[in-house]
């Protein structure tokens, strides 16, 4: 998105970060989703040092998490570093996927077997778990709440993926099915939305832990 930032004051910008979680101890490989006791890797931990880092030096006035374990560990740096307290958020959680639990993700030829292919029949929706549509409007609307709370300053999100992933085709109007393979959104990563008032006039994306990422599991999760 193009945007011409001369004639904005400092009250009227206004900077929501969607940031990704860091890897996640997942030896067995498993689309964990929504399950509880999914926590940070050893890796994951420093990737959310280096993503506090990144932040550390801006104007950040309100923290978001979603409530799953690895989001809460990724912000806990950054909430030290800003001493600001932590609002979890059912609105930013991992997306629902009826694939949860399975290893679909390391052992993709599952899905050949014809009792998953009632759930592969439409993509675009997709068949196979939440509609992009009611991840975008959720996402949307715990975007707004936080750019309002952190009015004229900044305020970071930590979610999950696919989740960060909607935001951005939804902020940048763009169409919300997709190739997964074609995300932009890296363990770690944070997705900048600004905005003129309640208007979203910039997007731009950074790999704090671009230097890690060599290191994460193959088959990362969300």
């Amino acid at each position: 998105m193009d945007e011409k930032l001369g004639d904005m004051t400092g009250s009227e910008r206004t900077i929501v970060h969607l940031v990704r979680h860091g890897e996640v101890y997942n030896p067995g490989k498993v689309l964990y989703g929504r399950m509880p006791g999914f926590k940070l890797s050893e890796l994951g931990h420093e990737m959310a040092q280096l993503t506090a880092a990144y932040l550390a030096d801006n104007d950040i006035a309100h923290l978001v998490s979603s409530p799953l374990e690895r989001a809460q560990q990724t912000i806990e740096p950054l909430a030290e570093a800003a001493k600001l307290p932590v609002a979890l958020d059912d609105r930013v959680i991992e997306a629902d996927n009826d694939f949860e639990g399975m290893t679909v993700g390391a052992q993709p030829r599952q899905l050949l077997q014809p009792r998953f292919w009632p759930k592969l029949v439409n993509p675009i929706k997709p068949s196979w778990g939440e509609p992009y549509a009611h991840i975008a409007t959720r996402m949307r609307t715990a975007i707004d709440d936080a750019r309002v709370q952190a009015e004229g300053r900044e305020a970071v999100i930590v979610s999950h993926q696919l989740p960060v992933w909607i935001a951005r085709l939804d902020a940048e109007h763009r169409r919300l099915w997709h190739n997964p393979r074609h995300r932009e959104c890296t363990l770690a990563s944070v997705t900048s939305l600004t905005f003129r008032g309640p208007d979203v006039t910039m997007v731009t994306y950074a790999e704090p832990a671009a230097a890690l990422l060599p290191r994460a599991s193959a088959v990362a999760g969300a």
